[in-house]
């Protein structure tokens, strides 16, 4: 991890691209994968740095940037962004460092590509956590359509950053600037947009999973959703509840899009009884 910029951690060459990821635990048989969400200037890091610790001390935990997002490399030559292209990345990320099996959490679109992952590469995933989860097919809400829409100013990002949490009070001045500030370095928002252009709603669409494939997952799968979530409906996590048949759904009441943030505490004792039991 680079001394002045936490989010800068390990790289490695993943299906020929430059992959920064986070790193952390000592527990080498065991690991667990943190696939991050699509806000503008998310990084693996900010996602998911208020929980790394906690979970580091029972697995070894790998939280990597996904192409378009924070410092792994976003070669000029893709021109289409797929759910394809992202489940590839990720299975080229774990063949590089040699791990033929993990444990899986997913936020919003990673959420989407976890789920992908169990539904095409089942002998890949031991179990997985779908947290404010993507996947399925819904109509865009208005909260993700300002999300995927994002232009860079410091008055949007606290707007944004207010409509991920039930409780606007818990975001700081320090999140909005630091993720203003990430969602502006050179090539980012470039980057960014080259995402989900219009039309969204079928750049959603394209996240989606069929849902004959979730039926046929037979890995334990644990939902975990915010009951005010404005950004993926909570619904969506009541369709997964119905769908996987090996599965647990926790709703959080007064609670946003940012579980993770939100209801920190609870969110870690429930993931962790999950996985480890």
């Amino acid at each position: 991890m680079s001394l002045s910029n936490p989010e800068i951690g390990k790289s490695v060459a993943a299906g020929g691209i430059r992959t920064n990821y986070i790193e952390a635990g000592e527990n080498k048989a065991e690991v667990l994968l943190l696939i991050h969400g699509s806000g503008p200037g998310v990084t693996a890091f900010a996602n998911w740095n208020g929980v790394i610790p906690a979970f580091a001390e029972h697995y070894h935990v790998y939280a990597p940037d996904m192409v378009g997002f924070g410092y792994t490399d976003c070669p000029a030559e893709i021109s289409d962004f797929t759910l394809d292209f992202w489940v590839d990345h990720i299975v080229a990320f774990m063949d590089v460092l040699g791990i033929p099996k993990a444990r899986f959490i997913g936020n919003s679109f990673g959420g989407a590509l976890s789920l992908a992952i169990a539904a095409r590469h089942p002998k890949r995933v031991e179990k997985f956590v779908l947290m404010g989860a993507a996947g399925l097919r819904f109509e865009m809400s208005d909260g993700l359509r300002e999300v995927w829409g994002y232009e860079p100013s410091l008055s949007n990002m606290r707007k944004l950053m207010e409509t991920f949490a039930y409780d606007p009070s818990l975001v700081k001045d320090v999140i909005v600037e630091s993720r203003h500030e990430a969602s502006i370095r050179p090539g980012s928002h470039e980057n960014f947009s080259r995402l989900f252009p219009e039309p969204r709603q079928e750049k959603l669409d394209r996240l989606a999973t069929p849902e004959d494939e979730v039926r046929a997952i037979t890995a334990p799968a644990l939902i975990v959703h915010g009951r005010e979530d404005v950004i993926v409906p909570v619904e969506v996590a009541y369709r997964y509840s119905a769908l996987l048949q090996n599965s647990e759904l926790h709703v959080f009441g007064k609670c946003g899009h940012w579980t993770q943030i939100e209801k920190r505490d609870r969110f870690i004792e429930i993931v962790l009884g999950f996985l480890t039991e």
